[in-house]
């Protein structure tokens, strides 16, 4: 069976990295409970808006990123099971191609070159599976859809939710 994973918000901390940075650039506290429901673009001051927008576009946002809580043990016993692919929308901000890449290599080393999709519109994948926390790359897929819950994504319904990796581990493995 074909298993396609998303990196971001899925086996990556961006959330908390985009909180991280911008408490560290404005001085602030910003937390993941103040932001449930939102973007973290969405819970700060219209004129730091952008600022947050910008994050992907700076060289090493997406080097320091922290993988998940338990993603990486997980993927390693899934990736014995199935055919697993991490599959990330890059093209928006070229500069992380290399920087996703690397991490992939650092952090999951034993996902092979072979099976990383860095593409545009996930509409193309086609497989069994798909771990994603966006609903716009639900949608299309054909497969069994799992949502991974982020703050951003709480009140979204009607995909089966898994609220982390050992929920997925539980149904999966």
């Amino acid at each position: 069976m074909t298993l396609f994973v998303d990196m971001d918000e899925v086996i990556a901390d961006t959330y908390g990295a985009h909180i991280d940075r911008y408490n560290k650039d404005y001085q602030e506290n910003l937390t993941r409970e103040f932001c449930m429901g939102h973007e973290v673009w969405q819970c700060v001051p219209e004129n730091r808006q952008q600022s947050i927008q910008n994050h992907p576009t700076l060289e090493g946002f997406f080097s320091a990123l922290k993988p998940m809580k338990d993603s990486q043990s997980v993927m390693k016993e899934l990736s014995l099971k199935y055919e697993v692919y991490i599959a990330s929308a890059a093209m928006e901000h070229p500069k992380s191609l290399i920087e996703k890449y690397q991490w992939i290599d650092e952090h999951f080393p034993f996902i092979h070159w072979k099976k990383r999709i860095l593409c545009g519109d996930k509409h193309i994948l086609s497989g069994d599976i798909l771990i994603d926390d966006r609903v716009f790359n639900l949608e299309p897929f054909q497969g069994r859809s799992l949502m991974f819950t982020s703050p951003h994504n709480i009140h979204e319904e009607g995909f089966e939710r898994v609220n982390n990796w050992m929920e997925i581990a539980e149904k999966l493995l």
